[in-house]
């Protein structure tokens, strides 16, 4: 995969507070999911991801568990994702119960759910 695009992630507290201002959401048990589309002259390039997972949804074991398995299902779907998009996924307390049960194919039939709402998607 060394031909592959660097995946870009939202690392501010600014980046974060915009997507969940003025992106738009879905939600379903498990996930919250923000979109908002970046405008070309920020000079964005690509998709970012950002993850929240409050200590509601466990200790850190689980916690770091579900950001594992939320990356990894997040990126799996980038196809369906539309370019020059941030998108901030926020977990649930009943994502670590998923996440134990059916681990990553769980959370990304959970997400492509959501993602299907969306509509921010490739043509």
């Amino acid at each position: 995969m060394a031909d592959r695009k660097k995946r870009g992630r939202l690392s501010r507290s600014g980046d974060f507070d915009r997507v969940y201002r003025d992106g738009r959401s879905h939600a379903n048990r498990y996930l919250v999911l923000y979109a908002f589309p970046r405008a070309e002259q920020e000079g964005a390039d690509g998709v970012r991801l950002g993850i929240s997972v409050s200590r509601k949804v466990g200790g850190a074991v689980e916690r770091n568990a579900v950001k594992r398995a939320l990356r990894e299902a997040f990126w799996e779907l980038d196809e369906r994702l539309a370019p020059d998009h941030d998108f901030v996924i926020v977990a649930r307390p009943d994502s670590a119960g998923l996440v134990e049960r059916e681990g990553t194919k769980g959370v990304r039939v959970a997400l492509a759910e959501l993602l299907a709402e969306s509509g921010p998607q490739a043509a």
